[in-house]
């Protein structure tokens, strides 16, 4: 291992804060359980903590707050929970693999793709089941992040942390555009408005039996590529240096980010801003090292989701706010204050 190389490594280790770390996933894992509980309890009608425990655990058919505990709240409450760990993971494993600190499934144009093509679902495939309008939000997505890179290379100079959130933006304005001019030909705006707006409410069982497998394994993915993507953060040459089979390690990546971010548009339609936000915080918290990095997004996008989905019912009940708008609120100030940051660099 040449010098330039183990400095490197040994920096990496130097800010990493296990410790830290430990404690956030615990603690995360413990306040993600009392939210999920709060999200069940609260809605149009406020439901008990000790009734959410009773349907849980002895579930009573003949009982109507159980049966909307069962059947509407809680597998809005996993939906959250699941798409807010899958847009965090999907958000750290591009900036590591970019070294971009504006990446993100939604800024760089790939959950415009997954809306494309939902559009062009509804528009010629109606009656497609759940499970193919995933696959189908996959295959946009992939499109949408080959047109990005492949644009953002062509300059001179090649793919860089700027020209990439370029072409991202220009690519996510044209799908934006492409799938409204769907929607109105063909007058499916308001099949598409959910997409739009981003949310959880209405989401059954069977979705989260056909989502939560690959969300699942996406999670496991990142977290077994979460070394290579630490050091590929250092850069192309530190990793090549250190063994790394950068070519593998990035195909790996951008697979497990299109599995995440499709299958999580898929469920809930294109919600910006959880994947740039989490893993800042978690890089701020835990240090560089992706194997804390990856695990810590997934606990905190998770309890972000939850967190907003509560909120939106509290802003003005018995009305809600898209969970999308609550997550802007949020996530435009921050890009902005990066935007900021980065503008010396």
């Amino acid at each position: 291992m040449s010098s330039p190389n183990a400095k490197a490594l040994a920096g990496t280790k130097l800010r990493t804060r296990p410790l830290v770390a430990t404690i956030i996933l615990f603690g995360g894992i413990a306040a993600l359980i009392l939210s999920l509980a709060l999200s069940i309890s609260v809605g149009a009608a406020d439901i008990s903590l000790s009734t959410v425990w009773d349907a849980v655990f002895h579930f009573n058919a003949n009982e109507i707050q159980h049966q909307i505990i069962k059947e509407l709240r809680m597998p809005r409450a996993l939906a959250a929970a699941l798409v807010g760990a899958a847009f965090a993971v999907a958000g750290s494993v591009m900036q590591g693999m970019t070294r971009n600190p504006l990446a993100d499934s939604s800024l760089l144009g790939i959950n415009a793709g997954a809306g494309f093509m939902l559009a062009v679902c509804f528009a010629f495939f109606p009656s497609v089941s759940y499970l193919g309008l995933m696959f189908i939000c996959f295959a946009g997505a992939a499109v949408s992040m080959g047109l990005v890179y492949g644009i953002g290379s062509l300059a001179k100079g090649g793919l860089t942390p700027v020209r990439l959130t370029l072409a991202g933006a220009a690519v996510g304005a044209l799908l934006l555009a492409i799938t409204e001019g769907i929607a109105l030909y063909f007058k499916i705006g308001q099949d598409l408005a959910f997409w739009y707006a981003g949310g959880v409410a209405g989401t059954k069982w069977v979705q989260i039996q056909i989502v939560s497998p690959w969300v699942i394994g996406g999670l496991l993915g990142a977290i077994a590529l979460s070394r290579s993507i630490t050091l590929l953060s250092l850069g192309d040459d530190v990793a090549a240096g250190l063994g790394q089979r950068t070519g593998w390690v990035k195909a790996g990546g951008v697979i497990i980010v299109l599995l995440l971010a499709g299958t999580a548009v898929s469920a809930v339609g294109s919600i910006g801003f959880v994947g740039l936000i989490i893993p800042h915080i978690s890089r701020f918290l835990v240090g560089v090292d992706y194997r804390w990095i990856i695990p810590c997004s997934a606990v905190l996008g998770s309890l972000l989701m939850v967190l907003a989905d509560i909120g939106g019912r509290m802003v003005n009940p018995p009305q809600e706010v898209a969970i999308g708008i609550i997550i802007a609120v949020i996530g435009v100030p921050f890009f902005l204050y990066l935007v900021t940051k980065m503008k010396g660099e």
